[in-house]
């Protein structure tokens, strides 16, 4: 159960790029960054790996893959990892002046402010992530891998001088195939900044692909097969979804059908004829599956390893999705009923919460000081709600949890029950109050009795629904 275990340490993890500043503030910029040792991109400079949704660096425009050539007019040619957090972490800066450079620009300036809060303060959206098995169905961290063999070519090549691109020749035997193909690669490249050339192009993008029946087939493992479903995102359909391919270590001979689908891109510019980056994926099936609708799913995925590529084979991707009710509150975390501050311009802020205000009860439901005491009555209601969950549904989750299940769809009013009983201790079921379950009204309004001095009074809020979702090579 140690996915659902809400402590400090838990709380606060889900800070990221934090620094102190001063008075007790921490402050974030909102992306993560690994130093590349790739010739091909980035080349000992930081590469940007991760956009925190509505983070500063969200807004400012900052994209993965951007590699960082400075920071505020410094160079960070042969820094250290420690001495480029220094300089990103600068307490008497309330913003950093980056300097990127990507496929589509060469040394750009973003400047990405600091967002700063109290050192004891947990958000709500640190708290939808704590909280998240009142609604699986809205937030949850996933993570899968794909069969996906990268390779790269073995000269010194910058892969930012290759900005066009244009395909071979289409094979007319497989005409729609091939256009589904090279429409949905076009797609991702023009998305990373490259542009389509059909004269001269920098790069020539040529596919392959194979399905048929496994020749050396000698039967499947059912046992084996059913233990081990397959879940990847699904760029289609915007969501995690099943798949019907075998695990990674299935023998290839219990495997009834085979698929392979790739694609290389081939050097025009600077020495015609050589591969510069080839992706290539191998399935194992023991039933049927259409080639073009594996391309409109997995090229997506395949594309995230250009033009920085972290593994060669057995891509490893994490999915986060959170959507949850943003009042803009921040929590104190040693004194949960304490609003240690409010964002400005929230619907809070609108509605004239202030820091230092005690809250007495959120909705019905009474709020009590302790993370300890929450966490207990948060593990009791997880627990004794078990039985409401639809089993057909079942994953495992980035932290190890191997029962997590949506909520069956007919014991909604039984979930709410539970939720409604005073033992849960269930005020931060706020952050899910226009699910179904969490409120079978469907008024997705909250109610904060606040104790201001000696007066306490209610405090009616309309949140924003935030919607976030990361995709990202782990």
């Amino acid at each position: 159960m140690r996915s659902i275990v809400l402590s400090t340490c838990m709380l606060i993890a889900f800070l990221m790029g934090n620094a102190q500043g001063p008075d007790n503030r921490i402050c974030r910029l909102g992306f993560d960054y690994e130093i590349s040792n790739s010739t091909h991109w980035g080349n000992d400079r930081p590469v940007v790996t991760h956009i925190l949704p509505y983070s500063p660096a969200e807004q400012s425009g900052l994209m993965v893959n951007d590699v960082i050539t400075a920071i505020d007019g410094a160079s960070v040619a042969s820094l250290s990892d420690n001495e480029i957090s220094q300089l990103l972490n600068q307490a008497d800066k309330s913003n950093v002046i980056l300097t990127v450079s990507n496929l589509t620009s060469t040394n750009k300036q973003v400047s990405v402010r600091k967002d700063c809060k109290n050192v004891n303060t947990i958000t709500e959206d640190q708290l939808a992530a704590a909280f998240s098995m009142y609604s699986l169905e809205s937030t949850n961290a996933r993570e899968f891998v794909c069969p996906f063999k990268t390779i790269t070519t073995h000269d010194a090549v910058d892969f930012a001088n290759y900005k066009t691109f244009a395909f071979a020749p289409i094979d007319e035997s497989n005409r729609n195939l091939e256009t589904i193909i090279n429409e949905t690669i076009a797609k991702e490249l023009i998305a990373k900044g490259m542009k389509p050339e059909a004269n001269n192009p920098d790069v020539l993008i040529q596919t392959f692909y194979f399905f048929d029946k496994n020749p050396g087939f000698r039967g499947t493992n059912r046992i084996q097969t059913e233990k081990e479903p397959t879940f990847r995102y699904d760029y289609v359909k915007q969501q995690m979804a099943y798949f019907p391919f075998l695990s990674s270590n299935t023998p290839e001979s219990e495997a009834e059908y085979l698929l392979q689908l790739g694609f290389r891109l081939v050097d025009q510019k600077e020495q015609a004829g050589r591969v510069l980056w080839e992706c290539e994926a191998n399935e194992l099936m023991d039933n049927s599956y259409r080639l073009d609708e594996y391309a409109k799913t997995h090229i997506p995925l395949m594309c995230m390893q250009y033009p920085y590529v972290k593994y060669s084979q057995n891509v490893k991707f994490a999915v986060d999705q959170k959507m949850y009710n943003y009042t803009g509150i921040g929590y104190d975390i040693d004194r949960l009923d304490v609003v240690s501050e409010v964002a400005p311009n929230s619907p809070a802020a609108a509605a004239g919460v202030r820091a230092g205000d005690k809250i007495e009860k959120i909705n019905q439901y009474k709020m009590v000081s302790s993370a300890e005491d929450f966490s207990k009555a948060y593990k009791r209601f997880v627990k004794n709600t078990m039985k409401y969950r639809d089993r057909n549904i079942q994953y495992t989750d980035a932290n190890g949890f191997r029962y997590s299940m949506h909520w069956d769809n007919s014991k909604y009013s039984d979930v709410a029950n539970v939720v409604q009983n005073p033992k849960s201790l269930a005020a931060f079921s706020y952050l899910y109050y226009f699910t179904p379950y969490i409120n079978p009204s469907g008024t997705n309004t909250t109610t904060f009795s606040l104790k201001r001095g000696d007066e306490t009074t209610d405090v009616i809020i309309r949140p924003t629904v935030h919607k976030e979702l990361s995709v990202r090579v782990d």
